[in-house]
Parts: C-alpha cells; sequence; structure tokens
C-alpha cells in the first residue's frame, strides 16, 4: 500500500467536478480532473444509467468542464480551456455523442464564455460570459500590458480567483450551428448567474445582485428576460436574498431558495419558496424545518459544481439537498408544505442532483471516500437505494487505505458537540496524537466525505477531528446564532471542550494535540493559540488576524463582518469590539509554534493580515513560520497548481511530525 504523502495523494487523485443526466435518464455525462505532468487536466466521461464500464469522451491538454446534454440527447455542449496558456479563455464546444463524433467549437467570445444552458427545443444555447468596456481602465486598453492606471468609484472591483472585476458578467444566447454568432441579452452594472430557460423557450430567468455597490450591503433577486432581448425585469425577491430559480414544467411557478430575513444574517436559514410565475405572493416550504436548504456538510474530496437543488418531479414535487448534522441530504418537498428524506443519512454527503423523468442522480461521497455518481432507485418509497454508477472518483484511494470516520458527541457548554474522528484503519484503541482540523465559513460543517489533509495525517499515525463547534451549519438556526458576534469565546470553548471530551474517551493524547485550520479555521487556530496551553503546534491557512483590517481589504469583509455581528471600524466602539475578537490582539501570548500558509491573491483572507501576526510573533521571538504561495487564491488547497497544493501538505505533515511526534 502507498504512503500517503502530499506528492502521492495529489497526483493520485481523481475529482468528479459536474455531470449532467441526459433528458430521457438512459446516459449520464461527467467531468473528471485529474493532474497529468504536474498540471490539471479534465475531461468528459459518459456512463450508461443501467450501469456499466464509463467511456471517456474527450482527450488532450485541456481543461473540459460544465458539461450539459441536448434535449434530444444527441449532443453535449461543454466548457474548453487550454491548459498552459496564460491568456486562455474557456470557450463553449459542442460534442455529438454519436460514435466518433468529434467535438467543435461553439462560441468565440473575447472574454471566455461558460455555463452552457440548451434551449428547450435544442436550437440554442443561452452561456455567461463577460462583455463591454473595462470598468476602472484610465487610457487605451494594450493586451498583455499593465494599464496607466484604475478607476474605482465602487468598492465591488475585486473578487477572490478573477482579481479586478473589469468587466460584468451578462448573459447571452447563440444558435447551435458552425459560425453563428452570439446575441447579448442583459446589460448593466452586475452580474448575473443561474441562468435558467423557461419550459416555452420565450424567455430566460436568472439571479443577480443589482443594488451598487453589493459588497456593502448584498442582496440577490430573481429576474426574467425575453430570448430575444429587452429589458430585465423581476420575477421573484425576498427581503433578504433569493437565488437558484427553478420554473416548473407547466410554467405556472417559480421555485427558488432564499431567506425573507432583511440584511440575512448568518443565522437565517436559506428555505425553498414557491411563487406564481404570472403574479402572487411567495409561498415559503417546509418553513418548519430547523435547516438550510444547500451543501452545508463541507468535504473537500466531494467538491461537484453542480447544484443543490431545487429540481421539478414528475409528480408536481421538489427535490432539494437539505444540509443536516454534517450531511448533506436530498428531499422531497410537497407544495402543501411538507418534507421526507430520501436517503439513510448514515455518513452520506451529497453534492449534486440531477433529475430525468423519475430517474434522479447524485454526486456523492459515502463513508470517507471521494464522491461517485449514484442513481437513487426506489425513492417514492423512501428511503432510496443507492446504485453506485462510477468508480472513477473514488478508486484511487484504494491505493492508500481509506481512514475510518466515526461520528462522536462530546459535552460542550452549549450542548452536545459533532466531532467526525478519524483514524487509519489499524488505528491503536488507545490514546495517539490528534490533530484538531476546524472548518472554515463559520457557516459551513465538517462532513465525512473524505479530506486529503486527513487522509495523510491518518495514514501517519494521527487521530484528525473535524468538530461541528457553535456557529457551524447543519444543525438548525440556535446553534449557528451562538457563535453571533462572540468569535473567540463560545467556539474557542466548544474546541476545548471537543479535546477533552475526546481524552476523557481515551482517543487523544493531551500531550499530543495539534490544531489546524482553513479560512475560519485558521482564525480560530490563531486565537486558540493565544489563550490556551492545550496545543503543542498549530497550523493556520488563509485565516484573519486583524479583524479592523479585514473589514476593509477583504473584499466582502464589510457586509460579512456586520452579518457575523463582528461589528465595524466606523465609530470608536466598534473599533474596539473588532479588535476584541483579533488575534493579533493576543500576540504576545503566543507561544505555540504557529506555521502560517497564505495565498498570496487570496481575496476573502488577504495577506496582510496573516503578514501583521507573522512580524509581531518574529519581533516576540516566537517559533513562527510563514508560507507565502504566489498567484494562488482562497482555495488553494483544493484547487491551487499541484505543486503547491504538494507543499502545502508535505509541510503540515513536517511541522506536526518535528512537534507531535517526539
Amino acid at each position: 500500500m502507498t504512503t500517503p504523502t502530499g506528492r502521492a495523494l495529489v497526483n493520485a487523485q481523481v475529482a468528479i467536478e459536474s455531470f449532467s443526466l441526459s433528458a430521457d435518464g438512459a446516459t449520464l455525462v461527467y467531468v473528471a480532473r485529474r493532474v497529468r505532468r504536474g498540471e490539471y487536466v479534465s475531461h468528459l466521461w459518459s456512463v450508461p444509467w443501467s450501469g456499466g464500464r464509463s467511456v471517456r469522451l474527450t482527450h488532450g491538454r485541456v481543461r473540459d468542464t460544465a458539461p450539459a446534454i441536448s434535449p434530444d440527447g444527441q449532443s453535449v455542449a461543454f466548457v474548453r480551456t487550454p491548459v498552459g496558456k496564460d491568456d486562455a479563455t474557456g470557450q463553449i464546444w459542442i460534442l455529438p455523442l454519436r460514435p466518433g463524433g468529434r467535438a467543435w467549437r461553439l462560441t468565440k467570445q473575447k472574454h471566455g464564455a461558460g455555463t452552457p444552458r440548451w434551449s428547450p427545443d435544442g436550437s440554442r444555447l443561452a452561456f455567461l460570459g463577460q462583455g463591454g468596456a473595462d470598468r476602472f481602465l484610465v487610457g487605451p486598453e494594450r493586451p498583455k500590458k499593465s494599464p496607466l492606471a484604475r478607476r474605482i468609484t465602487r468598492t465591488d472591483f475585486r473578487d477572490d480567483e478573477s482579481g479586478h472585476l473589469s468587466r460584468r458578467t451578462h448573459l447571452w444566447t447563440i444558435h447551435v450551428a458552425r459560425g453563428a454568432a452570439a446575441a447579448q441579452l442583459t446589460t448593466g452594472d452586475f452580474d448575473v448567474e443561474e441562468p435558467v430557460w423557461a419550459p416555452d423557450g420565450g424567455w430566460l430567468t436568472f439571479s443577480a445582485d443589482v443594488e451598487p455597490d453589493w459588497n456593502i450591503r448584498s442582496r440577490s433577486r430573481i429576474f426574467r428576460v425575453a430570448a430575444r432581448g429587452g429589458a430585465h425585469r423581476p420575477l421573484a425577491e425576498l427581503r433578504g436574498h433569493a437565488s437558484a430559480p427553478s420554473p416548473s414544467p407547466d410554467g405556472r411557478w417559480l421555485a427558488f431558495l432564499g431567506s425573507d430575513e432583511a440584511d440575512s444574517p448568518d443565522a437565517a436559514l436559506t428555505h425553498l419558496w414557491v411563487k406564481p410565475i404570472r403574479g402572487g405572493q411567495a409561498r415559503c416550504l417546509g418553513v418548519d424545518q430547523d435547516r438550510s436548504i444547500g451543501n452545508g456538510g463541507w468535504a473537500d474530496l466531494v467538491m461537484a459544481d453542480d447544484a443543490p437543488g431545487p429540481f421539478w418531479l414528475p409528480d408536481g414535487s421538489l427535490l432539494c439537498m437539505v444540509a443536516d448534522r454534517g450531511r448533506n441530504l436530498p428531499h422531497r418537498f410537497t407544495l402543501d408544505g411538507t418534507w421526507t428524506p430520501l436517503v439513510d443519512p448514515d455518513q452520506v454527503v451529497g453534492a449534486g442532483l440531477a433529475v430525468a423523468g423519475d430517474r434522479i442522480a447524485m454526486s456523492a461521497g459515502m463513508r470517507g471516500h471521494a464522491a461517485e455518481l449514484y442513481a437513487l432507485e426506489g425513492w417514492t418509497r423512501p428511503p432510496a437505494t443507492l446504485r453506485r454508477l462510477t468508480t472513477i472518483g473514488s478508486g484511487w484511494q484504494r491505493r492508500f487505505g481509506v481512514p475510518v470516520w466515526e461520528e462522536h458527541w462530546v459535552d460542550g457548554p452549549g450542548g452536545p458537540i459533532q466531532a467526525w474522528v478519524v483514524s487509519a484503519p489499524d488505528a491503536p484503541a488507545r490514546p495517539m496524537p490528534t490533530v484538531i482540523d476546524v472548518h472554515g465559513g463559520p457557516i459551513g460543517s465538517a462532513a465525512p466525505g473524505g479530506t486529503m489533509d486527513a487522509t495523510m495525517l491518518a495514514g501517519h499515525g494521527y487521530r484528525v477531528v473535524r468538530p461541528n463547534i457553535r456557529g457551524s451549519d447543519t444543525f438548525g438556526a440556535a446553534w449557528l446564532a451562538a457563535l453571533g458576534g462572540r468569535w473567540g469565546e463560545v467556539d474557542a470553548q466548544d474546541v476545548e471542550a471537543v479535546v477533552a471530551g475526546l481524552v476523557k474517551q481515551r482517543l487523544v493524547d493531551p500531550k499530543r494535540v495539534g490544531l489546524l485550520g482553513f479560512s475560519y479555521g485558521g482564525f480560530i487556530t490563531q486565537w486558540m493559540v493565544g489563550v490556551s496551553r492545550t496545543f503543542a503546534a498549530a497550523v493556520a491557512e488563509n485565516g484573519v488576524t486583524n479583524q479592523l483590517s479585514a473589514w476593509s481589504t477583504s473584499y466582502f469583509g464589510v457586509h460579512y463582518n456586520r452579518r457575523a455581528g463582528l461589528g465595524d471600524p466606523l465609530t470608536e466602539e466598534g473599533a474596539m469590539r473588532l479588535w476584541r475578537t483579533s488575534p493579533l490582539r493576543n500576540a504576545a501570548a503566543i507561544t505555540t509554534p504557529l506555521l502560517i500558509l497564505q495565498a498570496e491573491e487570496d481575496q476573502i483572507c488577504p495577506p496582510s493580515d496573516n503578514i501583521q501576526l507573522f512580524t509581531a510573533l518574529k519581533v516576540l521571538g516566537r517559533e513562527v513560520e510563514l508560507i507565502l504561495y504566489p498567484e494562488e487564491h482562497h482555495e488553494l488547497k483544493n484547487y491551487g497548481r499541484p505543486d503547491r497544493r504538494i507543499d502545502r501538505m508535505e509541510r503540515i505533515l513536517a511541522w506536526f511530525d518535528r512537534y507531535l511526534m517526539r
């Protein structure tokens, strides 16, 4: 069996990223990403619903993504991006699904095209693409040369991964014919998301946040626009946010997700709503359901890009993923408001769904395995049976051994805390060196779908504990609201309670406990080492150390801090409130060896924050290292360049080995 080093894991991983189910339910086309010669490549594969061997459809040094099968099942549209070209943009291609069919390029958008969506009659595609003049440019636009200057008049000029938002993303359509020209349907100083065709093909719906400076006060709404073009107009809105539009097949109803709580705080749950398309009030389904709709359970090895719903079922009910106790589970909602889980919750972490007639397909991780595609059989009389359709997504794990994921509950000051305990299959039944791995968000939750870090650490003699402390999603509004504005208080209490509880259960060696966290998890890691002596070593990745500066340097820091209850620095009282929840405040008390990992182009948790803490600790003579990864963004650990992901993982292992294994 291969030792699970960072290099071995990253180079072996195959990730199912997205999939499409044909209208007759006979075929699935999916994307498999892997590493080849130090680069990511991804290709399309197909597998029949009836089961059998997957067939590879595309080849080459490319990233093929976002498949969408045509209504007649004869072709698949997808986005192709060449690998190894710095200025490459994704374009939409068409692949005939007949034997020997060759892919051909449909779009020639200067700034790229993505998210293809077939019209109901299959004659056109809608897609998203950037257009218009550069929003900020001073002087002439010169390819491959930096601009004279950028004139900034709005705060929403940045985004993670794309850097400067120089152009807006809008909705386009194009006839599916060689040489066809694309037509831009929407215009304005906003970005379009989630386009969907109406059943009759006469119009499209989409979500957008059209507020000025959306990152100060965000509020997404749902709009419609005629397929021939013209002004867009509102279709659905709530006092909070509204997104994920889904018109019913008969054209009478619009289903969507959202919150009716103004300026939705972190504790506001996302619910399923329906409203008549021709007017009338929106109505919440499952209003008594103390859970959010969507993928609130996070697992690195379950990384599909597909939507969690809503989808209309043949009987007029709706299908959505519901985030429940660290898992994402498909549920059926009827229009009278009743809701039913469709699968047994035993360590299932769903990610994407697709519906064709009475057939439901789902991408999901099972019991620590990476995502595969499954058919839900017998869903009309739940629990459904999950019949696996693919093996490529988790087959690579066999060479390393899949760690055992066990669900534990420990007593905490605010109630029982769920903790996933990860160990090697042959781990001894005694206290072991342990790494507490805190998820980001904080409104996410640790799910049992497997992570690269847990696989590596468990294979090297560690237990890994992934707790869902207060502030985590999937446990209801009260659990979320308990953290509100109290970062460094209730969450810190819960982290300590998890360690103490598992020490009591004789799973954790109290003298050899490490702490690991990403994003918000990076914050709590850096906070804990300043207020606790529990941890022998810590690794913080892309965290926040100074809430005062993060308020403005994070591209969505203003509305994020407000909704999290953290405050703002516009008054002395607000500034002191932010400072009280800043790990930098505790720098002089930090004696735990700390490794700080930081993506240099991270616009969510910018490098300046962690440079401040690193500098303070060096001045104090503490044991600290700062690793900066050039050109990388917030999600380096999953999507960064392969060699950088390898370096990151091997540094984490070496750091903990240095301080926990001696």
